[in-house]
């Protein structure tokens, strides 16, 4: 002891002590914790399979190996979920949202009373699939093209899950350009499987979805194979090659002549596929937590067996970061005034 007491006092006296290593390396931050994966409907529609698929991977690359738990939290079009992360949940990186509709952030922009958070504050994490949709409609429905559901004299009977679906907000768009088009928007229907029945049973004959869903998975894939459905119409600017067949609404909004101010309504209402399928946690979540998360996300997206698991779901990949969707959220919400006013008429109609 003496001798080690020596040997100090004279390090520090003559300035050269050689660092001594930490007694206890400061274990990180997610070791023994458990990350709640929020899912904004119900079990068993694409949203929920996605978010089930991050929460069983991303875990494996995050520092300390965290738990995670796939958490279902349906409602009003996913507002729910969001308005719990918002409000509820801590800004500790322990809660995220795995997959929810993105155009939850359209409620914001008009105003609904039921939106309790701000789209902006959010902290994004990544996307894994960019996700434009296309309109899934009964073959016997007395509408055989897109054409024929403009000039029908009774509207169609689409179902959505609220406000916020992609399916309302599409079909209050194409109402507002190209008139005289009627859609019959069923509201309330708590998730994807919910509407599928709803479909068969012919409650609805369409709703609209994204084109990564229907090919991906039942009831879908029978629906196609025995012909008890076809697709008007699909929203991407250029025709999935799944689709040859079918017009884009860019294409549509050509044929009628759309001006240029129900175009520009179009790019903000149809961004929301751009976005994807977005992951992202809680306003003030310290940044170095936030750094952990986005780096797992970009890591998993790299993983063999995380690509052989979507490979084997059917799922597609084509991913956003984290950066990108903070900067495509800044631009969706920064509408000027007119936007603003014509999307308040459009959707709360």
């Amino acid at each position: 002891m003496n001798k080690l007491l020596l040997i100090l006092g004279l390090g520090l006296v003559m300035g050269n002590l050689p660092a001594l290593p930490s007694l206890a390396q400061e274990e990180p931050f997610y070791k023994g914790k458990t990350i709640k994966v929020l899912v904004g409907t119900t079990a068993g529609s694409l949203y929920d399979l996605w978010a089930r698929t991050i929460a069983a991977h991303i875990g494996r690359h995050i520092p300390g190996n965290p738990e995670t738990l796939a958490q279902n939290m349906p409602g009003a079009g996913h507002k729910i979920a969001t308005n719990y992360l918002y409000n509820v949940a801590k800004p500790d990186g322990l809660t995220v949202i795995g997959s929810i509709l993105p155009g939850v952030y359209m409620d914001q922009l008009v105003g609904r009373p039921e939106v309790k958070y701000d789209w902006a504050r959010f902290v994004w994490i990544g996307s894994p699939v960019k996700s434009e949709s296309q309109m899934t409609m009964r073959a016997d429905a007395p509408y055989k093209s897109f054409d024929d559901i403009r000039n029908a004299k009774e509207p169609p009977r689409c179902g959505t899950t609220g406000t916020s679906g992609t399916d309302y907000m599409v079909s209050r768009l194409l109402e507002e350009i190209m008139p005289p088009l009627k859609i019959h928007s069923v509201l309330g229907y708590p998730g994807g499987p919910e509407l599928d029945l709803a479909i068969e049973r012919g409650e609805i004959q369409c709703r609209t979805f994204t084109i990564e869903t229907f090919f991906a998975r039942e009831p879908y894939l029978t629906w196609k194979k025995k012909g008890f459905v076809f697709n008007p119409y699909q929203t991407a600017r250029k025709r999935d090659p799944r689709l040859a067949d079918t017009p884009t609404l860019f294409e549509l909004m050509d044929r009628y002549k759309t001006p240029e101010t129900g175009r520009r309504l179009a790019t903000v209402i149809l961004a929301n596929g751009t976005m994807g399928r977005p992951i992202f946690t809680s306003p003030g979540t310290p940044p170095d937590r936030v750094k952990i998360l986005r780096q797992a996300f970009e890591k998993m997206l790299k993983d063999p067996v995380f690509l052989d698991d979507i490979k084997k779901k059917n799922f597609e990949l084509e991913p956003i970061s984290g950066e990108q969707l903070e900067t495509m959220v800044k631009e969706v919400m920064t509408q000027p005034p007119e936007i603003i006013e014509r999307l308040k008429k459009l959707l709360t109609q």
